[in-house]
């Protein structure tokens, strides 16, 4: 059985994951597939044998001090290619980038949710403790809607004004506990009135899921 290669974990925080990993000539980590987003740093020269999915195989080239990146969902087995010489490289994984992940995932339901006009849908996406501040209203928040209750009511008064309606062109983005969704809302209201506007949704989560909806769009004048 090949030898296994050493992890010495440096940095393990809710951030970044650093983990040292050393390989005597032939030692290989097993097969594994990376939960994050991450960087390797590579420590020494050496060549990296690659076993992928489906019996196919790489080789990699470090070069000491020269870094490249992979995203969350790569599986390998790597393995020290090098017959004599020992390797090492440091892994540097976003560890937060899940969460973040799971936030985007939370704003697609959410717009999948609106289109769909499922109001069980769309308050499963909202915390326990949430609000919602309208593009429109008395305040400079614009209309804002405090508590489940309020923030359920005043997604039923949108599908009620809006009997047909679509969010389109939807894009979403995360930075820490700060989510946007930009659209383009196309709508009939209960009177026939066309509306065609841009607009986008601040969102500040809770976990993963949203604890205030701040929306802002376009007014034609």
């Amino acid at each position: 059985m090949p030898e296994q290669a050493q992890p010495i974990v440096h940095i393990d925080d809710d951030r970044f994951k650093v983990t040292e990993w050393r390989f005597a000539p032939g030692a290989e980590t097993g097969w594994h597939r990376h939960g994050h987003d991450y960087v390797i740093v590579p420590l020494t020269d050496g060549t990296l044998a690659l076993d992928l999915p489906g019996g196919q195989a790489a080789r990699a080239e470090l070069r000491q001090g020269v870094p490249y990146s992979r995203r969350v969902g790569v599986e390998h087995n790597v393995t020290n290619g090098s017959s004599t010489a020992p390797l090492a490289f440091l892994e540097v994984e976003v560890v937060d980038d899940a969460l973040a992940h799971r936030r985007r995932a939370t704003m697609e339901a959410l717009m999948t949710a609106f289109n769909a006009r499922d109001l069980e849908a769309l308050m499963s996406c909202m915390a326990v403790e949430c609000a919602f501040h309208a593009s429109a209203g008395p305040l400079a928040e614009g209309a804002v809607h405090q508590g489940r209750d309020a923030v359920r009511a005043a997604y039923a008064a949108i599908f009620d004004a809006f009997p047909q309606a679509e969010w389109g062109e939807g894009a979403h983005a995360v930075m820490g506990d700060t989510g946007l969704s930009t659209w383009r809302f196309r709508g009939v209201t209960r009177d026939g009135a066309k509306v065609d506007v841009h607009g986008c949704d601040v969102f500040t989560f809770d976990g993963e899921l949203i604890a205030v909806k701040d929306s802002y769009r376009k007014s034609r004048g």
